[in-house]
């Protein structure tokens, strides 16, 4: 599967088997994994003050998106986010 690229959006489907079409904010490979950083295309184009919610989502060696499954692996991806998000304000 071709590198997924911040800007790109795609469609999931929740644990309700609802679709929704969520944007890539952010990508990193971290312990030779790939995550991304999602947040909701609504969201997004809404343009208002609110602050959006951002999911973390873990990329398999088949292009899949999945769940971060320990709350160890979700601190660590999150505060490499974390750090990229600064870095770039």
């Amino acid at each position: 599967m071709d590198k997924i690229e911040v800007g790109e959006v795609f469609t999931i489907t929740d644990e309700n088997d609802q679709e929704n079409e969520v944007e890539v904010l952010a990508a990193i490979t971290l312990e030779g994994t790939d995550y991304v950083a999602v947040g909701f295309v609504e969201d997004i184009q809404d343009d208002s003050e609110e602050d959006i919610d951002v999911f973390f989502l873990k990329i398999d060696d088949e292009g899949d998106f999945s769940a971060i499954e320990n709350d160890e692996e979700f601190d660590k991806v999150s505060s490499a986010f974390e750090e990229l998000m600064d870095e770039e304000e």
